[in-house]
């Protein structure tokens, strides 16, 4: 168990906060493995070089994508104050989310089972020194 004061424990764990800007985007109908491969041509890009990428990819997790890495710039530069320039993608990442399942009947009774992925998708910029 954590020791001192309640205050004090909020402010350490405050203090280990990445402060870099970010976006994120909880339950995208989408799967990972669909979205990772969006975010692999993007990864390590300068930003303006991704959103080129990501707005001329014709996968349909590019129009997603699209929006969230116009979100992490506009927070770069709204929240933190950096230069749109000379941003680049840190770090991009989909986690797995909640599934939904479905049934699709088939024949003589049976029942197949449908499962419609979500993701969690995260994008994170930093400034080139």
């Amino acid at each position: 168990m954590a020791k001192g004061h309640r205050s004090q424990i909020k402010r350490e764990r405050n203090a280990q906060k990445d402060t870099r800007p970010s976006a994120k985007l909880s339950y995208a109908r989408i799967s990972v493995t669909k979205a990772c491969f969006v975010l692999d041509a993007i990864r390590g890009k300068d930003a303006n070089t991704a959103l080129a990428i990501v707005t001329y990819n014709p996968r349909y997790g590019s129009e997603i994508i699209t929006k969230l890495l116009k979100s992490a710039i506009a927070n770069a530069e709204n929240n933190n104050g950096l230069d749109a320039d000379k941003l680049y993608v840190a770090e991009c990442y989909a986690n797995k989310g909640p599934t939904m399942k479905r049934i699709h009947p088939r024949a003589q009774g049976r029942a197949y089972r449908i499962e419609k992925r979500m993701s969690h998708i995260t994008i994170v910029l930093d400034e080139k020194q």
